[in-house]
This record gives structure tokens, sequence and C-alpha cells, in this order.
């Protein structure tokens, strides 16, 4: 058996270990940009320009432009008033989730991602995303307590299942709402041409939406971020977790400013590859609309398709005792041909 664990080269639409080559079909890059030349070019653009890092706090008195730019663009990008970016999207969740809680009661949505628990062995709430929503509107109507903070993904990737946020409407007026939503898998990818779960969250006074994502699967940059109202982005800006952290690499966010054209038309490719596979392979399984993932009933598709040199995702998750998950996962550098050996290697 080939080890699969110790691979030497970049991820990209095929992988060769030990002379053989095999399609990938798993991962998080959904628009393919770790493999995007044209991406490639604009970040060596960056390192020319701004060296390889920058290992200096946001507060200090001497300030790369990069990143006030690179906040504002994304805002805007987006849809938010404002935004705010970190190193990673562990740190943008764990900063935002650390500094939320402390401003009201705490409910957990339905397998909150790892990034936004609080402690280490965070519960992790098993329900149905509707029953949770119809329980948290029940028990926050019949509280006396005043603020809350609702903490969930913006969809199950694994699932897959997107998530909707109408049930906050039927929460009581006189409650505050923060409502806190993970859209890492998202963002780039789904939800009005890639402007992620922020826009259709939902819009009322007694409402503050914050979105925390990680930059690093669909945007291909090592990056987290964060979008929201002003009022919350200065709120997380003055906190110790965001002062003594140092910022992310200034030639990704160069690269990540100047590619909404690559990103458009990596979507446009994605979206193609997704109507040829699910045309062609006239689906059963479980999947959700506009997102390229597709989960498998059988354990032990995975072990056939290798068979046939075709590597797809297949591992325990979160947690190395959970079961085995098969999921096919497409991607924008997959080309036509490896679209078609995909669909012969599972019909025929």
């Amino acid at each position: 058996m080939p080890d699969f664990k110790s691979i030497n080269q970049p991820f990209s639409n095929t992988i060769n270990i030990d002379g053989n080559s095999y399609l990938y079909f798993g991962g998080t890059a959904y628009l393919g940009i770790p493999q995007n030349q044209d991406f490639i070019n604009l970040y060596l653009e960056g390192i020319k320009k701004f060296g390889l890092n920058n290992g200096t706090s946001r507060t200090n008195n001497i300030q790369l432009g990069i990143y006030d730019e690179a906040e504002k663009v994304a805002a805007a990008r987006y849809g938010a008033e404002a935004a705010l970016i970190t190193s990673s999207g562990y740190l943008a969740a764990q900063l935002t989730v650390k500094a939320l809680c402390r401003l009201g009661k705490v409910i957990y949505g339905p397998a909150a991602h790892p990034a936004l628990w609080l402690v280490e062995n965070q519960t992790r709430n098993v329900k149905l995303f509707r029953d949770w929503a119809a329980e948290t509107i029940e028990t926050i109507n019949l509280s006396e307590e005043k603020t809350w903070v609702l903490i969930s993904n913006s969809m199950n990737n694994l699932v897959p299942e997107t998530y909707h946020f109408d049930f906050v409407k039927e929460i009581r007026k006189d409650k505050n709402i923060i409502l806190v939503v993970d859209d890492s898998h998202g963002i780039g990818v789904i939800n009005n041409n890639g402007m992620g779960a922020i826009v259709d969250l939902p819009k009322q006074e007694n409402v503050e939406n914050v979105v925390v994502a990680s930059m690093a699967k669909a945007l291909g940059v090592d990056a987290g971020i964060v979008l929201a109202s002003n009022k919350m982005i200065n709120k997380l800006k003055v906190t110790n977790t965001f002062i003594g952290a140092s910022p992310p690499s200034p030639a990704g966010l160069h690269a990540f400013i100047h590619a909404e054209e690559i990103y458009k038309k990596a979507l446009n490719k994605l979206k193609s590859n997704m109507t040829m596979f699910e045309k062609a392979s006239n689906l059963t399984w479980k999947h959700e609309w506009d997102f390229p993932v597709y989960l498998l009933g059988d354990v032990n598709f995975s072990q056939r398709l290798l068979q046939k040199q075709i590597l797809i995702s297949s591992f325990p998750y979160p947690n190395p005792t959970d079961e085995i998950l098969d999921r096919i996962v497409l991607s924008a550098w997959h080309e036509k041909e490896d679209i078609e050996k995909l669909i012969a290697a599972i019909f025929f």
C-alpha cells in the first residue's frame, strides 16, 4: 500500500506516488487556487513587494498598509460593514468566541467546529439543525436572560448540509442576539456566487451577525477572517488575542486583493465540473446544491476507487474514533477528462 501520509508534492488534481499517478478528489481547495498559476504569480509579486512574512503585532507603531487595505476589500467583497484578518481561521474563530461569550449566554449549534469551542472538550450538540433551532427559539423566548450568543457552522460540510438561520426571526425582539457563524467551507463557494453566509443572515435590530472563516480553503490564503459591523470589529481589535498575534503573510493578502476575477473564473469552472458530474452520474448520494462534496453511503467505496487509481476523502472526523466518511470532493483544478474517468470508475 502506498504511503499517502508522507506526500512530498503539492496537492492537485493528480498525485504521483511510487511511479503511479492517482486522480485526487479530496481536500478543501474547492477553487483550485493552490495550483492556479495566475494566483501564484500574484503571490510571487506580493513576496517581491512585501517579503515573506511580517512578525510584528498589528498594534505596532510601524505598520504595513496592506492589512487595512485587505480588510476593506474583504468587507466590500463579502457584503459586510467591516472585516478583521488574522493569521488563521482557527485564530479568527477563537478570538471571536472568547471575546463575545462574555456578552451573553452561549448556545452551540449542532456539530460546531472545534475552532469555535471555548474549552478543549466542548460538548458536541448532535441534534438535527431544525430541532436545535426550534429548541433554541423556545429556550430564549421563555428565559429572562436578555443577551444570547448563538454559535454555529454555516453548514455541515461532512454530511453535507447548508444551514439556514431565518429561525432567529421567531425570537422575541426584546432579546439581544449575537449570531456567530463559521463559514469556512462556504465563503468563496456557495451563497450568491461565493459571497458567503453573511449576505443571507437575518437583518434586524436585535441581531448582531458575525461571520468567521478560514481563508485557506476556497480562497487559498493562509489567513482567517471575521466579517461584522464596525462596532463589533472595533471591539475585537482591542482584545489581547488580536493585539498579541502576528498577522498573516502580506504576500498572500496582496494576491487576495487582486484575485477577484481569478476567483470568479475558478468558481465558474467548479460549477461546470459539478454540472457535468451530477448530470452523468444521476446522483442518489447525499449532497447539497451548489456545494462540491458528495457523501457516499458505502464505506468500502474508497477502496474500490483506489484500485482504479482514484483517491477520495476517507477518514474519521473530527475525532479518530468517529466513523469513516467517504466523500468525493470536486475542485476547479479538475479537468473534463478527470470527471469522465471518475464517472467511469464509479459506474463501469
